[in-house]
């Protein structure tokens, strides 16, 4: 063991509540999460008992009101809550997130009677949820997706495909965006779509880079007939529930990030205090202690920014422009921060025996989910310069 063996983050919380809880996360990460981490994500497969844990322990509707099931905690809380379960595996941080962001039209927009018959399930009994926007010719342009939804009778009738999906095929529960009227924004309705209706069938997972613990697909909508009380919000307004869902997302993905530069962190540290070159540790040498202090330097401005987008939104005050500047500076830095871990390893980080090839992988991913990079750019200058001249 090191000298300087990495310590756990040094976190400032609001609570003694919330203190309990991230130790509760820690222990739950160490002991259900971090041993079996490298051989499910090489396998392929997806920790359905872990979530079934993560529900049994509160930890899938923690930002949410307890009136329903929720924990009643500040985005501040549960964000750092997020970023610990990443630090021991971006498939169960990830998870948890996208999780979140498809209870946020219901908890958000529902009516009290859709509430009391669907969110204790989702937040508190075991259900995992997905969130159906993207398609596959409507990407980063989301208003110009063409699922459709018509009413026949008292239902509502979806047909289309929804591409990108994580969990998709094995989620209870899907949010589904879909087009009831006009072309562009206005004309997209929310539904909440039961993940065995029928009609509702996923398509083998997509093979990806990284994360292949999380399943990614498609999913077709093949005449799935839904009931009028399983519309989320008004007609037409589907569009702005998705960004609002998005803002709140957005943070859930800045935090998943440092997590994993974090988790990259940690392992650099670990390897360059212990391992030894020219009768030294390689840490001696300034060349890494200074991309060490780099690393370090950009994970603590990044936690710095989301907590204070966090805070924002607890305060109830506009944070959009900063939940785009915390998810495009936390997954840059993160793409950067596990890009140098597997650097300072050298040969050995660029093997399988250790998680930082990995950690690498998967960081690519999160510059892309959730709006592009290029995308979050788009929306800081609006903020900045105004709408674009056509």
């Amino acid at each position: 063991m090191p000298d300087h063996a990495p310590q756990p983050v040094d976190r400032q919380l609001p609570t003694d509540e919330a203190r309990d809880l991230i130790s509760l996360v820690r222990d739950i990460a160490q002991r259900e999460i971090v041993p079996q981490a490298a051989e499910e994500e090489e396998a392929g497969r997806f920790p359905r008992e872990l979530f079934a844990l993560l529900s049994e322990s509160g930890l899938l509707g923690l930002p949410y009101s307890s009136d329903h099931g929720g924990g009643d905690q500040p985005y501040e809380v549960y964000l750092q809550v997020l970023e610990e379960l990443a630090a021991a595996r971006l498939t169960v941080g990830l998870g948890v997130s996208v999780h979140t962001l498809s209870c946020h039209a219901l908890a958000s927009y529902g009516t009290k009677e859709q509430q009391a018959e669907h969110l204790p399930a989702m937040l508190g009994g075991g259900l995992l949820g997905a969130y159906c926007l993207s398609e596959p010719a409507s990407g980063s342009d989301a208003a110009s997706l063409s699922t459709k939804a018509v009413r026949d009778g008292d239902d509502w009738v979806l047909t289309g495909t929804k591409s990108w999906i994580t969990h998709g095929g094995i989620a209870d529960f899907y949010t589904v965006m879909a087009r009831t009227g006009e072309e562009g924004p206005r004309g997209i309705t929310a539904f909440l779509a039961p993940g065995d209706a029928a009609g509702l069938n996923a398509a083998a997972p997509e093979r990806k880079m990284g994360m292949k613990g999380s399943p990614t697909a498609q999913i077709n909508f093949d005449g799935v007939r839904l009931e009028a009380r399983r519309r989320i919000g008004d007609e037409g307004q589907g569009f702005a529930i998705a960004l609002s869902a998005l803002d709140s997302g957005r943070l859930g993905i800045a935090a998943c990030a440092i997590g994993l530069a974090q988790a990259a962190l940690d392992e650099a540290v670990a390897y360059a205090t212990g391992r030894r070159q020219f009768g030294r540790p390689i840490s001696d040498f300034q060349g890494l202690r200074f991309l060490l202090a780099d690393m370090a330097t950009q994970i603590e401005a990044g936690r710095a920014l989301y907590l204070a987008a966090a805070r924002l939104r607890d305060a109830g005050r506009p944070f959009a422009k900063q939940a785009a500047m915390a998810k495009l500076l936390c997954t840059d830095a993160a793409m950067k921060v596990t890009t140098d871990a597997v650097q300072v390893l050298g040969g050995y980080g660029y093997t399988a025996d250790f998680p930082v090839e990995r950690y690498m992988r998967e960081a690519k991913v999160l510059q892309i989910v959730e709006g592009t990079n290029q995308i979050q750019r788009m929306v800081i200058a609006r903020h900045l310069a105004g709408p674009e001249t056509r």
